[in-house]
């Protein structure tokens, strides 16, 4: 089917958080399905969870996420601008995937009206490619202090002349007030894109709800177009920090293998840890207390976007000092992943200044490394050879880092292709005995059989038999956005949905 441009849909929430981007990977599978090109678009936005596209470029995770649910492979186009906070007022600023700059928010704001041509850029090259775009809002198309210049919400309807569907979280509570308080304060040219209402995560009796929903739509004159249902543990990626509130509440499983991450306060990149969630056999906790490593089989310090900084908490917290026992003591495993890798190390320096004014801070001293901060960002796709308990296991995942780490331990893994091209790049480091290691390769637990030896190892350290088999995780999370995709597909108004793009 050829069309000379794509139709549009816009899903936006009241507020962060309600579901938007499952949704919107929810809409991708569904239209896909329906024998539809489609593709994801995200014009701006905030997280600290990102990917790495086949051309190097950055772009946020979701749109990565929703890029798979679409049977199409992620490109910079469908998130042209990515912020992802240094700390409270600043973000570095990254635009076609690449970074273009720190800014504090006065800066930004400043800046948008020049950014906006990056975002048409990227919309018009996806929308003479697909025959449907699924466009994600940020945030709530009602903080009318942002409604200048705005490329999160209503700004991007108009430019896309795009319907609006407009999403609640009902689990939250006021959902009405929510849905009700954002239509009033919209404009009316912003209201008459508004096409109607989904209510999200709703769990319990649907008769209970009708009066609300014969509520709504009388003071709206807006149709509800579905209602979609809580779905417990459902194993699909979000966009920040929320998520780590689903991530924690692990069942402690009887013999299993114990493995804590450490919530820095700028976490990155916490879906590496997904693998594990599906895990027969594996208690995944995020921690934020060091009397918590207690009985821990392995404690990994994950990415981080402010590394000094979070170093920094990380020893005012009392974490350093019971890593050291937790090490000297050989209670178990430790991991760094990225930034995480860095801090293990001596020290981590920032001569230019990019992340933070602190310097050189002292490492935890647990590998035998040292890192600096370049002005420059690598990112590329990977495949690499890497080691555990002896074996060597092929993996694939991806880089993300300013980080320059060199020093007298040995190598974790030998980096064999970056975005498709072949290269042999030392990564990582691992302390003699294996208990200690790190690297700078995001995804690496997505590999079955490397998080099969990785627990396997962890097992044997404490005496534990071999656990079962991995469950493929890339089938398992395919699996998932398809599971959901039937359940949104389901309760919504498929009718009046493909009627908003021309179907």
């Amino acid at each position: 089917m050829k069309n000379d441009k794509a139709r549009p849909i816009m899903v936006q929430g009241t507020s962060s958080h309600v579901g938007k981007s499952v949704l919107c990977a929810a809409l991708c599978r569904i239209f896909r399905d329906a024998g539809l090109r489609v593709a994801p678009f995200k014009a701006q936005n905030m997280a600290l969870n990102s990917a790495v596209t086949a051309d190097g470029g950055e772009i946020g995770r979701a749109q990565a996420h929703q890029a798979e649910a679409a049977g199409i492979a992620p490109t910079i186009d469908m998130n042209p601008i990515l912020l992802k906070p240094t700390a409270d007022r600043t973000s570095q600023v990254i635009i076609h995937g690449r970074v273009h700059g720190v800014m504090s928010a006065v800066e930004y704001h400043a800046f948008k009206k020049e950014a906006a041509r990056y975002v048409i850029e990227s919309y018009e090259r996806l929308a003479s490619a697909y025959d449907v775009v699924v466009i994600e809002g940020a945030g709530s198309p009602a903080e009318i202090n942002l409604r200048e210049n705005d490329l999160a919400n209503m700004g991007i309807a108009e430019m896309a002349d795009s319907p609006v569907i407009l999403a609640g979280d009902i689990d939250r509570g006021g959902v009405f007030a929510a849905l009700v308080g954002t239509i009033e304060l919209l404009t009316p040219q912003e209201k008459a894109r508004l096409t109607g209402f989904i209510i999200n995560k709703f769990r319990g009796d649907i008769d209970l709800l009708k009066p609300g929903l014969s509520f709504l739509t009388e003071r709206t004159k807006l149709p509800v177009l579905g209602v979609v249902p809580y779905m417990k543990d459902i194993m699909l990626p979000d966009e920040d920090g929320v998520g780590l509130e689903t991530r924690a509440r692990a069942r402690t499983k009887a013999d299993g293998v114990r493995i804590a991450i450490i919530t820095l306060p700028r976490i990155s990149n916490f879906t590496d840890f997904d693998p594990f969630r599906a895990q027969d056999g594996v208690t995944l906790t995020f921690i934020e207390d060091p009397s918590q490593i207690d009985g821990t089989d392995c404690v990994i310090i994950p990415g981080s976007k402010n590394t000094l900084e979070d170093l920094r908490w990380l020893v005012e917290k009392g974490f350093g000092e019971r890593l050291q026992n937790f090490r000297h003591q050989g209670q178990g495993m430790l991991v760094g992943i990225c930034g995480g890798f860095q801090m293990l190390g001596r020290t981590v320096s920032d001569p230019h200044g990019m992340e933070s004014d602190l310097g050189t801070v002292a490492g935890l001293g647990l590998l035998d490394v040292e890192t600096t901060l370049s002005d420059s960002k690598k990112t590329f796709q990977v495949t690499a050879e890497a080691a555990i308990a002896g074996e060597s296991i092929t993996v694939a995942g991806y880089e993300i880092h300013m980080g320059e780490t060199s020093g007298a331990d040995r190598t974790f893994s030998i980096i064999n292709r970056r975005n498709n091209t072949a290269v042999a790049v030392r990564d990582g480091a691992t302390s003699k005995d294996g208990m200690v290691w790190g690297t700078y390769i995001h995804g690496i637990f997505d590999s079955d059989e490397f998080r099969g030896a990785f627990l396997n190892r962890l097992r044997a350290i404490k005496g534990r038999a071999p656990g079962p088999e991995c469950r493929p995780f890339a089938a398992s999370a395919d699996a998932a956005i398809t599971a959901f995709a039937k359940t949104v597909r389901e309760n919504l108004d498929m009718e009046k949905i493909m009627e908003m793009v021309g179907r």
